[in-house]
This record gives C-alpha cells, structure tokens and sequence, in this order.
C-alpha cells in the first residue's frame, strides 16, 4: 500500500506546524482569528499552545512595544524553538505550561488564543475554565478548531470515504468535533459567544491536501484498526493519486468574551 503522490513518513512537529502556517489557508484563516482577537497596544495577549512561535511575533506587532505576550506550550521542544525565535522580541515571555493549570494569577490577560490545540487536549472543559480564570472581564478569547466529522473526501465509493472519516472521528483526533461543540463549552464556562464563524478549507490538489490529512499514512492506520480491507485501502489511495481530487474540511473560529 504505497503510492509516490503522498509522504508516509510522520513528520517532524515543528516542521509540521511551520509548514501549514505558510499555505494559503493557513495564512487566510490565521489573519482572520487575528483580526477577532482585536488586539490593542498595551494589552497583555496569551497564545495558549503557541509551538514553536509561530504567531508570536504577529501578536509582539499588535501589543507593541508598551504590551506583552505570553506564550503557553506543554512541549518542551516547542518552548526552546519559540524562545530562539522570540529572543530579538523584549515583549513575549514564552512559558512551558499546561493549559489546563495556567500558571497564571486571575484575571492577567485582556487577549487569549487557541489555534487547533483544544482538539488535542484532555479535558476541553477545564481548559476553558482556567481561561475564563485568567482573562479580565471583558476579555476576549478566540478559538479556532476544526471539527473532523466535517471531513469529505470524493470517491466513487462514498462507503469508503464515511469509513475514512470515521476512523479520523474515533481514532485519531482526540476531540474530533470540538469545532461544533465550542460554543456550548464555553457557554458553560461563563463566556459569552458574539461570534462563531465557518471556514471551509477545500483542496483540489492531492499532494496539498496530504500535507494536511496525511492521507497514506491515516489510511495505513484505518487498515490496522480494521476500518478498511487492505484491498479497499488500494482502491481508496488508487483513484487518490489519479484524480480528479476534491476533499473539504469545517473549520470554526469562535469569539468568546468574559
């Protein structure tokens, strides 16, 4: 089960992260979750799982030199690259953390976000709360997830594609409809929610959608866990790689404020 048109090998975090963030999506939805945030000079901004600096310095540009950014991540090796990256920039302070026990005082932030981190954690639930703890009334937090249920991917056979889904669904995102259910979690939390916004990313080109979905290596680990037959994975990558390719996925930038 090979095919030339995809990457098989796990790719490096960092080098993941820088990757997507320079693709033409990335970039889109990045300068919108920006633009909800409303960032101001002087105020203190938390990028909650900020990896390896990759927003830093566009937030450093928002608060100028009167604010501060404080960047949260639970890798270490993420908090030595943003660091390295950051060195030149007096106002981050780039902190190993967890974001379900902010090593913060209450109300120490007027801006927080998350991009494509509550998908990932243990308890969503908590880690609302502790932001909620931690921004000023009148705060705002944007978040911005996808939710994984929304994946399509065209194929003649449309049971192979629900089965691809489905495996992403249960078994490879921890939390794979937090894009949905952002809203009522932070509801819960005390936040109120002006604002949620859809953004659907469509890839036409295989070899840009991989870059995403890692579609060989998913359907290698959807054949292990036996949502698909080794004889249906070939037919699924098969007409993958030959085309014509469409595959789309739901993207929600929520605007939650304390």
């Amino acid at each position: 089960m090979t095919s030339s048109a995809f990457t098989t090998d796990r790719p490096d975090p960092i080098d993941y992260l820088d990757r997507l963030a320079v693709t033409d999506i990335g970039r889109a939805y990045k300068r919108r979750m920006l633009d909800e945030l409303d960032v101001r000079a002087g105020q203190t901004v938390l990028d909650l799982g900020c990896g390896p600096g990759t927003d830093l310095g566009r937030l450093a540009a928002a608060v100028t030199a009167t604010g501060t950014v404080i960047g949260v991540d639970r890798e270490p090796a993420m908090v030595d690259a943003a660091r390295a990256r950051m060195a030149a920039q007096p106002v981050v302070d780039v902190r190993l953390g967890d974001v379900h026990d902010l090593a913060l005082p209450e109300r120490t932030a007027d801006r927080a976000r998350t991009d494509r981190v509550l998908q990932h954690v243990a308890d969503p639930r908590r880690a609302l709360g502790e932001i909620r703890r931690v921004l000023r009334p009148g705060g705002r937090l944007v978040m911005g997830e996808p939710d994984w249920e929304t994946l399509t991917i065209d194929h003649p056979d449309g049971a192979l594609t629900r089965a691809y889904t489905r495996h992403v669904a249960d078994e490879v995102v921890r939390n794979a409809a937090i894009g949905r259910q952002l809203p009522r979690l932070a509801a819960g939390a005390g936040f109120t929610v002006p604002a949620v916004i859809p953004v659907t990313s469509v890839f036409r080109d295989a070899r840009i959608a991989d870059t995403f979905l890692g579609l060989e290596r998913t359907t290698r680990r959807a054949v292990a866990a036996g949502y698909f037959t080794e004889e249906a994975a070939e037919r699924w990558l098969d007409h993958l790689t030959r085309g014509p390719f469409l595959a789309a996925v739901t993207f929600y930038i929520v605007v939650a404020e304390a």
